[in-house]
């Protein structure tokens, strides 16, 4: 694993709100997360969450048909599965969040894997962190390409420099691929970057970064697995998000978010 990041990554992280890593995994670790994640998804049995089949607050029934095609979305594999808890819970990974987002500890929001099925939809543009049931500017995720991510399949693309400016407005992922730009027209005319990768590259992104992806023009898979990291410290802002409703009925606005059970802490200084 290439986790060692120099300070000049570091920079172009802060100055760009992302980050692509080539050849972030040996070949033997591609190997053990892909194995992982066909495992995961095998056993979830088509439930998005290890305890129901859908999300808190994905988007409204007007769009469910088009979402439900841009991506399979598998939510905290890492509780379900052994080999995707060792993968996810590794502290190299928390230790890269946390110096990129210059905070002293990094905790686990979620895990996902987000499969582009042949001819899926394209992932308009969005941003990560309003989804999530916290609010802090330097939240981040990382996205690891365990299938060649390309032009043709579903890459990624980002607009460079947007989380300095964006805030916690977001129009979600729907039909209108631009949508973004009518709660953000300062950036309609930003040029994108493409993030083409080969499977075992990653890249790391700013939840306020301005990002989508492609369609699958192919009759293959492009499948990715990802982690969002929460700084640790955060606090409940009345987003359920992943939380279930068992742990809601235990919350309120303000609480710390630091059950290790649901939000483990991977990294501290």
């Amino acid at each position: 694993m290439k986790n060692d990041l120099s300070e000049q990554q570091v920079a172009q992280y802060r100055r760009d709100g992302f980050l692509v890593i080539d050849n972030f995994l040996s070949p033997d670790e591609l190997k053990f997360w892909q194995t992982a994640l066909d495992e995961a998804i095998a056993k979830r049995n088509g439930n998005k969450m290890p305890d129901r089949k859908e999300v808190y607050g994905k988007g409204d029934d007007a769009d469910k048909s088009y979402y439900d095609n841009v991506f399979d979305q598998l939510i905290n594999l890492w509780q379900d599965n052994e080999k995707m808890k060792q993968i996810m819970l590794d502290e190299r990974l928390g230790k890269m969040a946390a110096q990129l987002a210059g905070v002293n500890g990094i905790r686990i929001w979620h895990d996902q894997a987000l499969v582009k099925k042949p001819w899926a939809n394209p992932t308009s543009w969005h941003l990560d962190t309003p989804y999530w049931s916290f609010s802090d500017r330097r939240a981040l995720s990382i996205w690891v390409a365990l299938d060649d991510a390309t032009y043709e399949n579903g890459c990624l693309f980002f607009i460079p420099g947007s989380y300095l400016q964006t805030t916690f407005e977001n129009p979600g992922i729907g039909k209108n691929m631009g949508a973004i730009f009518t709660t953000y027209p300062e950036f309609k005319e930003s040029k994108s970057v493409a993030a083409p990768m080969k499977a075992g590259s990653c890249s790391f992104h700013n939840g306020l970064t301005i990002h989508g992806a492609h369609a699958n023009m192919t009759s293959g898979y492009r499948r990715a697995m990802t982690c969002a990291y929460m700084p640790d410290g955060n606090t409940y802002n009345g987003t359920q998000n992943i939380l279930s409703d068992e742990v809601l009925s235990t919350l309120k606005i303000g609480d710390v978010l630091n059950n290790n059970e649901i939000t483990p802490l991977i990294y501290s200084v």
